[in-house]
């Protein structure tokens, strides 16, 4: 009887093809979390742009990777629990609560991330990514492959836990540099499944889904939280600035039109499709880790823009410096790069029109450092609205692609 009554809560806890595609509620709730994290990596790494310093400046650029990749990978491998097992199950919904709770305390740490503070970032991290899948292997006695499965991602976690919690108790670069290791630690054990020498290889993968709908839809939703950040944190800062200018005024009209762009270069056409090109391939879950960095590559890049704007908002006019060119035309650049793979998963193509406006970026680069901020973001809006235009004028009088991923 007690046999029975274990099988059936395991069968209960994986979430099944029939459960409902889209966020419940929960997931939501930890999607604002994750909106007031992003927003604390852009303000944490505004002043350092700003800073007269231009060791500190040039710094800020892998500040804001070292900080925003834990979140978006913790975001990432929570959406992968979610997609995975049953919204219904109390201990799932317990425990994307506590996650959202992880995430909040690492967001309140970042205006210190790197002089204080560091356990308050990496502990939370740390215990969600190694507790979580210790909690979730006595559910899953009946499923031998997932239960084995994470436990080698507990062994990963484990591993670079290390060095995160040896990061937390220094400070300044070594902590920046241990921190740089541990992420991608993270994040290369992730792309080769979390191998461990010796043991079997489960005929199973990490990145597997229950429902080919949910997982892309979650995707779909990264990306409007991160373009929404952009919003909040320009919209924030032009609201602090109680006499704004012409030219601040019309750093948040590029700023805002830039978001709305590349919402639109998004969704044209792989965003849109994405969930078709899931349910089309003939391997779902390696497409699935492919999606998953793309848009992790986009977020990235939008974080650099809401950067980018805010040093734009800041000094409109005047002498741009280096650093601030590289995160205002860089982060439209790495967008780009981030929606070229996704082109790659959902339609088995090179996106040219995307290549060579990351090339036009590069070319205006030169020119656009001896004049104003204002006109590099200005630039950078216009390389995104040719790229708009062009998918447009490609579209016009054509029915709709369907998506043809790669097998």
């Amino acid at each position: 009887m007690g046999r029975t009554s274990e099988s059936a809560q395991a069968q209960d806890i994986l979430r099944g093809e029939e459960e409902s595609r889209q966020a419940n509620f929960l997931e939501l709730f930890f999607d604002l979390v994750l909106v007031f994290a992003l927003i604390g990596v852009v303000s944490r790494v505004v002043p350092d742009l700003l800073s007269d310093d231009v060791r500190l400046r040039w710094l800020s650029l892998l500040y804001t990777v070292v900080l925003a990749l834990p979140l978006l990978w913790l975001w990432t491998t929570t959406a992968y629990i979610t997609s995975r097992f049953s919204p219904r199950s109390g201990r799932i919904q317990v425990l994307v609560l506590v996650s959202a709770f992880g995430l909040l305390i690492m967001s309140t740490s970042l205006p210190y991330a790197f002089v204080a503070h560091g356990g308050t970032f990496a502990v939370p991290y740390v215990l969600l990514q190694v507790g979580r899948p210790l909690l979730l292997r006595p559910l899953l006695r009946e499923h031998r492959a997932i239960r084995a499965l994470y436990t080698r991602v507990a062994v990963w976690f484990t591993a670079s836990g290390v060095v995160w919690l040896a990061g937390a108790v220094t400070e300044g670069p070594y902590r920046v540099a241990l921190w740089s290791v541990a992420i991608t630690m993270d994040l290369v054990a992730a792309r080769f499944n979390w191998p461990i020498p010796g043991k079997r290889r489960w005929p199973t993968s990490p990145w597997a889904m229950a429902s080919t709908r949910h997982l892309p839809e979650r995707y779909q939703q990264l990306l409007l939280i991160a373009l929404g950040e952009t919003v909040v944190s320009i919209g924030l800062t032009y609201t602090h600035h109680h006499h704004s200018s012409l030219a601040e005024t019309t750093a948040l009209v590029i700023t805002f039109l830039s978001s709305v762009l590349l919402w639109r270069i998004y969704f044209y056409r792989a965003g849109q499709v994405l969930a078709e090109a899931v349910e089309m391939s003939s391997n779902r879950a390696a497409l699935g880790r492919r999606i998953g960095a793309a848009h992790v590559l986009m977020v990235l890049g939008i974080v650099f823009i809401a950067a980018g704007s805010e040093d734009v908002l800041a000094h409109p006019g005047g002498q741009i410096k280096a650093a601030w060119l590289a995160v205002i035309l860089g982060g439209p650049a790495l967008f780009l790069l981030g929606r070229i793979r996704l082109e790659r998963c959902v339609f088995d193509r090179l996106a040219v029109r995307r290549l060579v406006a990351i090339g036009v970026l590069a070319l205006l680069a030169p020119p656009l450092y001896f004049g104003p901020p204002l006109l590099a973001a200005f630039a950078a809006a216009v390389v995104l609205l040719g790229v708009a235009l062009a998918d447009a004028w490609k579209a016009a009088g054509r029915p709709p692609e369907a998506p043809s991923p790669a097998a």
